[in-house]
């Protein structure tokens, strides 16, 4: 019986990224046939049972589901919420049916606008990948008037730092490439200016970060477009069901 690697069965069943696999295999989350698994690599057949958090995976894969949320502020892309605070998830927004699907990506709790969830695995850890750089772009309402020097700045890339933990520990590495965005400015004032910015990379809370780095507190953030996808016609805390031809522009820039 053919074994493969535990990350690309429960990818294919709709149970998250093969990244987000292996972050759980680090947390004791998983088990195959009554054991924890500890490390990786782990390879398992269709024999096995896999249980995660004590609840048995299908191994064999669900239909695919794809579905686009604007999502209100408040509302978290994780699938728990590790402050304890119980706050809204967007799995649960959608409540999609029964079926287990995960957030493609992030989008921070104070922020608004899309995010796609997914039970295809594959295309999560494609469309997370900074390899594949897929185009979001964002609408910031920020304090003061932006000046051309800083929208330079922005232009010609950041170098943001490590991100802390609140013990005051870096949470991981600094990036080693500074972080760039495409900005136009819609509206300039004294007191406050609306830009429109486009990022190919996921950084945590990139668009925020880069625009306190030039000194402009952001007083809102919406996501208005991933890749080709926009959200005309979708309001905020809507959700629907991606088109094919959606889904296949998607798969066509993650090279499946």
């Amino acid at each position: 019986m053919e074994k493969i690697r535990i990350q690309k069965v429960l990818a294919a069943a709709g149970v998250a990224s093969r990244r987000a696999v292996e972050q759980m295999v680090t947390e004791g989350r998983i088990s195959v046939n009554g054991e924890i698994v500890s490390a990786l690599p782990c390879f398992v057949t269709e024999a096995d049972e896999i249980r995660l958090d004590g609840q048995t995976i299908r191994n064999r894969p669900e239909k695919k589901v794809y579905i686009l949320l604007n999502k209100p502020r408040g509302v978290i892309c994780t699938q728990r919420d590790e402050t304890g605070r119980n706050r809204p998830r967007a799995i649960d927004v959608v409540g999609w049916a029964g079926l287990r699907v995960y957030c493609v990506g992030r989008l921070d709790a104070d922020s608004t606008g899309l995010i796609i969830l997914t039970n295809d695995g594959e295309l999560t850890n494609r469309l997370t990948h900074p390899r594949y750089g897929v185009v979001k772009t964002y609408i910031a309402r920020v304090e003061g008037r932006v000046t051309v020097e800083e929208l330079a700045s922005l232009r010609r890339g950041i170098f943001l730092g490590p991100q802390k933990s609140p013990d005051g520990r870096a949470k991981r590495k600094s990036p080693k490439s500074p972080a760039k965005a495409s900005v136009r400015v819609i509206r300039r004032g004294a007191k406050e200016s609306l830009l429109e910015l486009r990022i190919s990379e996921g950084r945590n809370r990139q668009v925020r970060r880069m625009l306190a780095r030039v000194g402009h507190k952001v007083y809102r953030l919406h996501r208005s477009s991933v890749g080709s996808i926009n959200d005309r016609g979708l309001k905020i805390g809507r959700f629907r069901r991606l088109e094919a031809s959606e889904v296949s522009a998607l798969q066509k820039i993650a090279g499946i």
